[in-house]
């Protein structure tokens, strides 16, 4: 059957023509990595250390760190001693991207499924639950920057897609619109209670008794209350082009390349829309600290406009949010705060720490340059970030950060 798109794409490509004028491109095209759905169910293994192919999300639980292997599975690190991080095991989950922790509970999608494990031993972590088909096919993420996807004979129905292989290839230009752009589906694809602290470009949230996920267009609610056995609770519509998810203060905070949606939490099992703000296309996660929201949109590439900033967003009243500032960057990823400090990942940029003590009048104190950087995460004592297959760790000082350990993933 035909797929129907549910991806916007831009289309920067190499143009070139031959004696008869007909013009060609140079497009990045994704031709998925298949599996039976038997064979990728039973395919779940805790294995020792590995080498990671290529670093995805990070998630700080205790004294450990877990670090994604994109669509492959979860590395885990003991941080006990920040100076010497150490890898401790491999956590292989064909087609993983998110993962959350509750009371030594690991929630990770696996493709289409949510699985979950029992890591209260760390050195004998146990598989405990699958739900199956919770999560839409549509909502697989796609990897950066491709411009159209090579379906081949995928079959949603006994086939899952743990992965992609991605190539260049040269085709004819043709005058064809959106929809048309892919013959196929996908994605650019507390308490008291012992909770993880995941990076701004997490998709899962953990809040009380719920798991909320998040995928392109649809929101998947998990009643976590037992936690080693949750119950799809809800599904609905989020929002379109969805990224991130960041939660505060009773709100779910949705990035989307088009804007950001805010969610209220007052029935937990059906979050409520409040309202959207809205701006030009850009690659957009976001945290919240008090009545203000901080947002960077990162321009160029398949993300939209060109342009590349840091936005300020006065959150006060949930129905209202109103841009009050914006800072020129480069090419922005992950962004997070402790206290005064505001940690911008600047792609290729480096590191840029700034203080937010007046969120009207945000000013860069330091910059760490010659490192790619991709996400933080601020945690009490240590900084974690991470980029370029590579874990960096700072510990805190009175105008910024200084560098404790750097682990070769």
């Amino acid at each position: 059957m035909k797929l129907k798109s549910f991806l916007f794409v831009f289309v920067f490509a190499l143009v070139s023509c031959n004696n008869d004028g007909v013009e060609y491109e140079i497009i990045t095209v994704a031709t998925p990595e298949i599996m039976s759905k038997a064979e990728f169910r039973s395919s779940v293994e805790v294995l020792g250390p590995q080498n990671i192919d290529e670093a995805g999300k990070i998630y700080a639980y205790n004294d450990y760190i877990f670090v994604n292997d994109q669509f492959k599975g979860v590395h885990i690190i003991d941080n006990t001693n920040p100076e010497s991080p150490q890898a401790i095991a491999y956590i292989k989950i064909p087609g993983n991207v998110d993962i959350s922790i509750k009371n030594n509970y690991l929630y990770a999608d696996s493709s289409v499924d949510l699985v979950v494990f029992d890591i209260s031993n760390i050195n004998g972590i146990e598989p405990v639950e699958r739900l199956e088909d919770v999560f839409s096919f549509y909502d697989y993420q796609l990897p950066e920057g491709i411009q159209e996807v090579n379906w081949n004979d995928f079959d949603f129905n006994s086939q899952v897609i743990v992965g992609w292989n991605v190539t260049q290839e040269r085709r004819e230009i043709v005058n064809i619109n959106d929809d048309a752009l892919f013959d196929g589906g996908g994605g650019i694809a507390t308490g008291g209670a012992e909770t993880g602290t995941g990076g701004s470009l997490a998709r899962f949230q953990i809040v009380d008794d719920y798991l909320y996920t998040v995928g392109i267009y649809e929101m998947a609610i998990f009643n976590i209350s037992n936690l080693e056995q949750p119950v799809l609770a809800n599904t609905q519509y989020s929002g379109w082009n969805i990224e991130t998810m960041f939660q505060a203060d009773g709100y779910l905070y949705l990035g989307a390349t088009n804007g950001m949606y805010i969610y209220s939490l007052d029935n937990p099992s059906s979050p409520e829309f409040i309202s959207e703000f809205t701006h030009w296309e850009g690659c957009d996660p976001v945290v919240v600290d008090g009545d203000y929201a901080y947002l960077t949109l990162r321009g160029g590439n398949l993300c939209g406009q060109e342009e590349s900033v840091l936005e300020v967003i006065d959150i006060s009243n949930k129905y209202s949010p109103e841009l009050v500032a914006s800072y020129g960057l480069d090419n922005p990823y992950g962004l997070g705060f402790k206290d005064n400090f505001l940690f911008v990942c600047d792609g290729t940029s480096g590191l840029k720490v700034f203080d937010k003590t007046d969120p009207l009048e945000v000013t860069m104190l330091t910059q760490y340059p010659d490192i790619f950087t991709k996400d933080v995460i601020p945690l009490e004592n240590v900084l974690l970030m991470i980029g370029d297959e590579i874990l960096y760790q700072y510990e805190y000082t009175e105008n910024g950060v200084n560098h404790i350990s750097t682990f070769q993933l």
